[in-house]
């Protein structure tokens, strides 16, 4: 979860004075290390995944789940080899390291070592990921459990956290959540209202309410508070802040309070992070499709599978003049996204990209623009870092305002790591033996270990077929766009089609027979005929799997992980999304009207548990692959 600094976070009021500071030493660090590190080369890939997990208390006797804010008493425990690592006192790396996310019931965790670039490492994945699982269950009491549910059910709804709050906290304003679900550090309250503050309202996060037999219609949320008044922030949902026919939230925890899977990619070069960044950016909106597992808010089911636009949305500081909703008077752009959302343009300076490819106008800083010119960064990256320094700095810490940058990354990560894309262009930290790296971030977690390993090792082999078949996926920026929002679609995996390349071999120093209108065509196709079909993605990996020397025994695990993709792009398999949904209009206490109970909640969260701890098998979810 971004940067973490220690120190005294300052007030909005105060942070915005000192932006133009933050903008200007950013890039003077950003060029530091351009400079000192564009022809860092390393040998072979190493690579990561990320995994967010809810910590969740039982209460088997009474039939109910809560959310337990306990993840830093349980860090503490977790985090204990790492330091001992550090320090001396064992010579034995820590199988896994652990982080503190956004919501104070949350903890990530990451292998404690990067994988390499072998096949053999891949099959390691899987158990690496069953071990963070357990190693968190043992930290924990015994009644609770590490969950990778996207979002908990009824988060928002009353009395679903252990110590229970009332949602009365000046950080968030919630009519619905706890200023004490957030993180303790000083950056996170500090970053909920500063956003609340320079956005000059609460974030409004609108999500289609799913229309069963019983849902009322229109539906107006009875559960919103529509007349307290405790602060002056909560009239807005009376004035039209929730709409009709939605699930209305208020609040950035809603969003950054979902889990998610992600993967970081150690390129060889800075090129080749480019290349690999504007290759996986098409491919970002189709695994959220195929990965989509967040079908429930604040106690509703959605008309959505996904998360994403909640996050968009929960974080979305922008003004009204930069929303377009008013003439540009005190503020410098009309910016046309959240800072959480898909890329606006594409980096990489490789020989199948085209200009028409960026479709969409992209707004940046010019000033900043032209400083990275004059310093000999290209086109292309110099547009990509002045289009993130167009946001402000969200928090600023008092003692960190005059680093030397030469050494610190500080200002520059300030903005690289709130802008929350689909794809991350990540640079080395300075003086470190890092290399360049992207980061993959579009996936939803998955309720096992078997599905988040073989989603993981997916995208990386996708990776290695990019590269070593030399593909080109793509297409103009605007229909990766229009593919996040097909995205969330319920079931959009088998009802709806997505823009994709129809000929994805480059023809750069061939002699093609494809004019370059056919050579660039590109048309909506379903995921089936992408992953299987037309595209055939898992073919491509099986053909490049076929070329390689592999044992049998990795080759075997390789393919149930692709047989699970392939399965879900075809319906064989349900995502995630369908089999929560069908597993809540299926209980016996639903009563065909939208609304997830407390008990339906239990029962669900439970199955979840059941799933991942290898309990309960449900093969329409993982077919006869992992028991």
């Amino acid at each position: 979860m971004g940067l973490l600094s220690l120190g005294t976070p300052l007030p909005w009021s105060e942070a915005k004075e000192y932006a133009d500071h933050v903008r200007k030493h950013g890039i003077e660090q950003f060029l530091n290390i351009y400079h000192s590190q564009k022809n860092k080369q390393k040998q072979s890939l190493l690579w990561g995944d990320e995994i967010e997990y809810l910590v969740v208390k039982f209460d088997d006797k009474e039939k109910t789940t809560k959310l337990s804010l306990r993840a830093f008493d349980i860090l503490k425990n977790l985090e204990q080899p790492e330091h001992d690592f550090i320090e001396g006192k064992t010579k034995k790396a820590p199988d896994a390291l652990w982080r503190p996310e956004y919501g104070r019931y949350m903890i990530e965790g990451t292998p404690g070592q990067p994988y390499g670039s072998t096949f053999r490492d891949l099959i390691t994945v899987e158990k690496n990921m069953k071990l963070r699982r357990q190693l968190a269950i043992e930290a924990m009491h015994p009644d609770e459990s590490a969950i990778t549910l996207v979002n908990y059910p009824r988060l928002g709804c009353p009395h679903e956290t252990v110590p229970d709050y009332e949602p009365n906290g000046t950080a968030c304003q919630s009519l619905f959540v706890p200023d004490e679900i957030i993180n303790p550090h000083a950056r996170f309250p500090t970053l909920t209202a500063n956003i609340r503050r320079r956005r000059g309202s609460k974030v409004k996060i609108n999500m289609p309410i799913f229309h069963d037999k019983n849902t009322l219609k229109p539906f107006i949320d009875p559960t919103i508070p529509w007349d307290r008044q405790l602060f002056d922030h909560d009239k807005e949902a009376k004035e039209g802040a929730a709409l009709a026919d939605h699930i209305y939230m208020d609040a950035m925890a809603f969003g950054m309070g979902c889990c998610c899977l992600q993967i970081t990619f150690q390129a060889c070069n800075i090129d080749e992070a480019r290349r690999l960044y504007d290759q996986l950016a098409p491919v970002a909106p189709l695994m959220m499709a195929l990965s989509a597992n967040s079908p429930i808010y604040r106690g509703y089911l959605a008309n959505v599978d996904a998360r994403w636009n909640v996050i968009s949305s929960s974080v979305d500081d922008r003004t009204p003049e930069e929303r377009g909703e008013k003439p540009l008077q005190h503020d410098r752009f009309i910016i046309n996204k959240s800072r959480y959302d898909s890329i606006d343009s594409y980096l990489s300076n490789d020989s199948n990209y085209k200009a028409k490819y960026d479709d969409i106008n992209l707004i940046y800083d010019q000033d900043i623009y032209n400083t990275l010119r004059e310093n000999d960064v290209d086109e292309k990256l110099a547009k990509h870092i002045s289009h993130l320094f167009i946001r402000d700095p969200l928090v600023i810490f008092k003692e960190l305002l005059n680093v030397d940058d030469k050494l610190s990354s500080d200002h520059f990560e300030n903005l690289q790591s709130t802008n929350w894309q689909t794809m991350r262009f990540k640079p080395p930290p300075p003086n470190s033996s890092i290399g360049w790296r992207v980061e993959f971030r579009s996936m939803e977690v998955q309720l096992s270990d078997f599905e988040n390993a073989a989603y993981s090792v997916f995208i990386v082999l996708l990776t290695r077929v990019i590269l070593s078949f030399g593909l080109n996926f793509y297409i103009p920026i605007s229909k990766i766009d229009a593919n996040m929002q097909t995205a969330h679609k319920r079931n959009a995996v088998l009802n709806d089609r997505f823009y994709f390349r129809k000929n994805v071999f480059s023809t750069q120093g061939n002699h093609s027979s494809l004019t370059n209108e056919d050579e660039d065509a590109y048309e909506l196709m379903t995921m089936d005929e992408i992953i299987n079909g037309k595209v055939s993605f898992v073919p491509l990996i099986h053909s490049y799997l076929n070329s390689t020397n592999i044992d049998i025994e990795t080759r075997c695990k390789l393919s149930s992980y692709l047989s699970l993709i392939s399965k879900r792009a075809s319906g064989e398999l349900m995502t995630g999304a369908t089999y929560l949904r069908q597993f809540v209009q299926q209980h016996p206490d639903y009563k065909q009207d939208s609304i997830v109970t407390s008990k339906i909640t239990y029962d669900l969260v439970k199955r979840a548990d059941q799933i991942a701890k290898g309990e309960y098998h449900p093969i329409e979810l993982l077919g006869s692959f992992s028991a």
